[in-house]
């Protein structure tokens, strides 16, 4: 497998990991709001360089894990019960 191919394989399986967390957490004020803005932004911006530049595509994933656990670990973000 190539190092393009592992790299697909990757952001698919972290994009569905994402997207579940995502539908289980919430903010819990105002700047937890702001930062499941940029949150979604990248995960977005994420699907959109999937297509044409796989480094990206990850590194937008990378920055939206980065932000929702330190959203979670300063209190801005709480998964839902």
């Amino acid at each position: 497998m190539s190092l393009k191919d592992e790299l697909e394989e990757e952001i698919k399986k972290w994009t569905g990991k994402l997207d579940s967390a995502l539908e289980s957490v919430r903010a819990t004020d105002e700047r937890g709001e702001k930062l499941l803005v940029n949150i979604k932004a990248y995960r977005e911006d994420s699907g959109h360089f999937a297509r044409s530049d796989s480094v990206k595509s990850f590194e937008c994933l990378v920055w939206a894990w980065a932000l929702l656990e330190i959203g979670k670990d300063l209190g801005h973000l709480t998964k839902q019960t």
